[in-house]
């Protein structure tokens, strides 16, 4: 089978949608697929075993260090993504489009053209997340939604990441759903390297949490420094350690530090590639997440159930579609709700250690690699075998 997989983002990258897209690739390409990528400019080759072959487009004027999350340099590169895709299925006789997040509305017109099926990826609700990052745009929540719901209708399958999304393409028509979840990205047996971690450099000897993520508006950051700022009245010793995010980011969020008055015991590490997270984990005694928007999980929340350590996490869906009191210490979004579970985590060493040891049997069981390769055999399959 010839796929054309449609990636609307930097690839490859370290964060959330190109990780879950190489990991795709790497199971296609193991299924003998041949696999076309049409992404952007931006982001570093991978090396792959089967016959998969990366597909940039030109770099496109006011385009340069595209972030996560809808924008308008997104929308550029979409521009110039589209004429591309056409192209490639005008030369070449694919058999199905993968298209990932807004690519599906370029999968959905080249499709009916060529009369290629086409799946559809989703990461996310898109109308709930353009309206997030742009309030200007809720009056047109319901038109966006609409769009949403005839390339979920028009799809051949759709592919939500979480069971919020599978549900929402459910109840707008969806034909065939697959449930393709994220997995840890932690190695099976690994090599303890404290060079990696943060203790042995920032010298940290006491109780830390840690947040390992890009520092956009919608992870919580600012919650979880206001919380942090709160409990850290009642101790001390605790230290919060940041990995990840850009440079201006991280210069936003010292100088909040600074006013709240933790800067001596906030660290910001910048950004550490996958390799790293391991000895990160093993440094760590809590791990958060304080994401407040959304309702699809975090990748790195599978990473975190596999680390065996406790976890803190908002109390929304995007967490508790996975999460849940046996394995996560589940609090409202709220400063007060934060600063209280941090506190009881940071006192109650024998909680810490119950909920990690819980964490990682679910991240065993439920959330590994072979269980993702069998998802997209079982997609791929039925797309296969479509009439």
């Amino acid at each position: 089978m010839r796929i054309l997989l449609l990636a609307p983002h930097p690839f490859y990258q370290e964060r959330g949608t190109p990780i879950a897209v190489d990991l795709l690739a790497k199971a296609l390409s193991e299924r003998g697929e041949q696999v076309d990528i049409l992404t952007y400019h931006e982001g570093e080759d991978r090396p792959y075993a089967g016959d998969v072959s990366i597909h940039r487009i030109a770099p496109p004027r006011f385009a340069s260090g595209v972030r996560p999350g809808f924008s308008i340099k997104k929308l550029i590169c979409d521009a110039a993504m589209y004429p591309m895709a056409a192209a490639m299925a005008e030369k070449h006789a694919y058999d199905c489009i993968h298209a990932v997040e807004e690519s599906v509305f370029m999968a959905r017109r080249i499709g009916k053209k060529h009369g290629i099926p086409y799946i559809f990826d989703m990461d996310s609700s898109m109308p709930q997340q353009i309206a997030d990052k742009l309030p200007i745009a809720k009056p047109i929540l319901p038109i966006m939604r609409a769009l949403e719901a005839g390339a979920i209708r028009s799809a051949a399958a759709i592919v939500p990441m979480c069971d919020a999304l599978a549900d929402a393409a459910r109840t707008m028509g969806a034909k065939h759903i697959e449930v393709l979840r994220d997995i840890s990205l932690l190695p099976e047996v690994p090599t303890r390297r404290p060079e990696r971690g943060f203790r042995e450099a920032l010298q940290i000897q006491g109780p830390t949490l840690l947040y390992l993520g890009n520092l956009e508006s919608y992870q919580g950051i600012d919650l979880m420094l206001e919380s942090f700022a709160l409990t850290g009245r009642k101790n001390p010793d605790a230290n919060l350690v940041i990995a990840g995010g850009r440079a201006d980011d991280i210069e936003k969020y010292r100088e909040k530090t600074a006013t709240l008055g933790i800067a001596s015991r906030v660290h910001f590490l910048g950004p550490r590639p996958l390799s790293h997270m391991p000895d990160l984990f093993q440094d760590a005694d809590i791990l958060v997440s304080p994401r407040t928007q959304g309702a699809n999980t975090p990748m790195k929340i599978y990473s975190y159930l596999d680390a065996n350590r406790a976890i803190l996490a908002t109390d929304l869906p995007t967490h508790t579609q996975v999460l849940n009191r046996d394995v996560a210490e589940l609090v409202p979004p709220t400063c007060e709700a934060m600063a209280e579970g941090m506190g009881t985590l940071l006192q109650q060493k024998e909680r810490r250690e119950r909920l990690g040891s819980q964490a990682r049997m679910l991240a065993q069981e439920c959330y590994s690699l072979r269980a993702f390769r069998a998802g997209v055999n079982r997609l791929y399959d039925y797309i296969a075998n479509l009439p």
